[in-house]
């Protein structure tokens, strides 16, 4: 980090208040139909064919879902985020030890996860992460339990937009719960929420292209046994857009300022985000939708037992529109390299 300021700035702490509650819908009865589309007990990974199927199943969508998804999609609302109850997932066999491990369950999670997201977008995969699954399944790995990663669990994981350091971030992070933890909160926080905390100065600072990001160790080439560490991106903005309702790009662990003002303009701001965040326990059926523009999430930690009982999500990442990221994606692969 490079220091412009001899003297360190200080701001006013944010006032301590509750962080608005995430609105929920119900899917309701089993109005949601496989039968046109798709045979649920098909079993076998995400394919295009199954991304085209959900895209189609978009118009069998409860109304109310259908409603809230639309609604979400116009204006996130001042939580940034939309919780769906009851989404089908369908019979589950034991939660995988990895990521990545084949189990061949039936695709019923997989589909619901997948009609929602095309409700909202594009669901796109990202190479390094889980090597470019569509739908990745997120369990605690014993390999990274002490890690700032999806797959830890004995830390908490800290607040941050999803890929702030990419080019092409998602628009959407869907999180679709297939096994619960009670002990385990995911945390959100939006800027909507926390920007009447703020100082004026602090804002206009945070505005400011004062601030620089690493990429998370997942999307490095080369990883050591203590992790990775990658090189700091370009300068950007913490917040940018509208004054009075900006989007905002952040990562606790992974963002510093570029000089000393700009470092404890981040640090009032990671400190006002702990003040004003809400937590929701996910149980089996939930699918949290977060508008990665609005909020920035995180993780509490828990213990895993490792006996095939644990916590399991299901996760996609939706962009708005797939030709932005042309030049650096295979079908809905997004392969930016970095350092």
């Amino acid at each position: 980090m490079t220091s412009t300021t001899s003297t360190r700035a200080t701001f006013a702490s944010p006032t301590r208040s509750r962080h608005v509650a995430v609105p929920d819908v119900d899917f309701g009865p089993a109005t949601f139909s496989f039968s046109d589309h798709l045979n649920p007990e098909r079993h076998g990974g995400v394919s295009e064919q199954l991304v085209t199927e959900a895209g189609r199943a978009v118009r069998l969508l409860p109304g109310p879902i259908f409603d809230a998804l639309s609604g979400f999609a116009t204006d996130p609302g001042k939580a940034g985020a939309l919780l769906l109850r009851n989404v089908p997932v369908g019979e589950l066999p034991r939660t995988p030890a990895t990521p990545t491990e084949v189990l061949g369950k039936p695709v019923t999670s997989e589909f619901s996860l997948l009609t929602v997201a095309r409700a909202l977008g594009q669901p796109v995969g990202y190479l390094p992460e889980h090597g470019g699954d569509i739908v990745q399944n997120i369990v605690p790995v014993k390999a990274s339990q002490n890690r700032q990663v999806s797959t830890s669990s004995r830390v908490e994981l800290l607040f941050h937009t999803e890929a702030a350091f990419h080019p092409h971030r998602p628009r959407y992070l869907l999180l679709l719960c297939l096994r619960g933890d009670p002990s385990a909160a995911t945390t959100l926080s939006s800027v909507r929420d926390v920007l009447p905390h703020l100082d004026q100065s602090l804002i206009d600072v945070l505005f400011q292209p004062r601030f620089r990001t690493r990429p998370d160790e997942s999307y490095l080439s080369s990883r050591s046994a203590g992790g990775a560490v990658g090189t700091l991106g370009s300068p950007m903005s913490v917040f940018s857009g509208h004054r009075e309702s900006p989007t905002l790009v952040f990562d606790a662990d992974l963002m510093v300022g570029t000089d000393t003002t700009a470092q404890a303009a981040l640090e009032t701001f990671a400190q006002a985000v702990a003040d004003h965040h809400t937590s929701v326990v996910l149980e089996a059926g939930d699918l949290l939708i977060v508008d990665n523009t609005v909020a920035v999430h995180g993780r509490s930690p828990f213990t895993p037992r490792f006996d095939g009982t644990d916590r399991w999500l299901q996760r996609t990442f939706v962009v708005a529109d797939l030709m932005p990221s042309a030049v650096e994606r295979v079908g809905r692969i997004i392969a930016t390299r970095f350092n």
